[in-house]
């Protein structure tokens, strides 16, 4: 989703600034793109790359970064894994926020676009971390559009569906192995717990974040939307 936005936003002339913890992603990027390697978890690398951003301005900024953390029983979760998940779903978003907030304030205007999940909204056995980061995001998108909004700053949650890629088949590949089920039978089982029993794009989630960041969506805020064909479960159950 990351690299599809990217894309999306350099094919309309926008100057974009992005950044990975894999350095493969980021090679595949075209030129004319400025990209960083780095732990979204960790604030002074954050920090590093808006010192060399923010003095050129910020109109958009786009948090896009997750983990899919353990998938696992409640009980059987360790620390470490708890905090990471957190670290890198909510924690980063909020290190991001505190920079661009007051370059935005400063000029009237901005967009912040979070990325959020079914599970977001939605319950998610055996993926208590997940779940808990991405509820914190919601209620953070919800809070900082009325924060925000004054100063005509418009902030908006993105849920998106099961969205084809390599990381849609690791979460497969995890309740595969929980569920001592087969792939394809896991991933029929996502698709028919959505309305439109499908899976999505990943250029989907590019296509909305460009219409919000638009004229057409100058007074689009505090909303969270869905690019998933409504997601009814995130798990039926067996």
């Amino acid at each position: 989703m990351g690299r599809a936005t990217a894309l999306a936003m350099h094919a309309v002339g926008a100057e974009v600034f992005t950044c990975d913890i894999d350095p493969k992603g980021l090679a595949t990027l075209p030129d004319g793109i400025t990209s960083w390697e780095c732990d979204v978890s960790d604030s002074s690398q954050l920090n590093a790359i808006f010192d060399e951003i923010l003095p050129g301005g910020l109109d958009i900024m786009v948090n896009n970064a997750g983990v899919s953390g353990p998938t696992k029983l409640v009980e059987d979760v360790t620390d470490e894994e708890w905090r990471h998940t957190m670290a890198v779903g909510i924690d980063s978003q909020f290190y991001c926020v505190r920079r661009v907030a007051p370059v935005f304030k400063a000029q009237k205007s901005g967009v912040i676009i979070n990325l959020i999940s079914g599970a977001g909204i939605l319950g998610y056995p055996t993926r208590a971390p997940y779940a808990a980061a991405k509820w914190a995001v919601t209620g953070f998108t919800k809070t900082l559009a009325m924060e925000l909004g004054p100063d005509n700053i418009r902030v908006n949650g993105i849920v998106p569906g099961n969205v084809n890629g390599d990381r849609m088949d690791r979460v497969v590949a995890g309740h595969a192995a929980v569920e001592n089920m087969e792939l394809d039978d896991v991933r029929k089982l996502y698709a028919i717990g959505t309305s439109m029993q499908c899976f999505v794009d990943p250029e989907e989630i590019a296509d909305l974040i460009l219409f919000l960041c638009s004229h057409y969506g100058r007074h689009i805020s505090g909303q969270v939307i869905g690019v998933d064909g409504n997601t009814e479960t995130l798990w039926p159950r067996t």
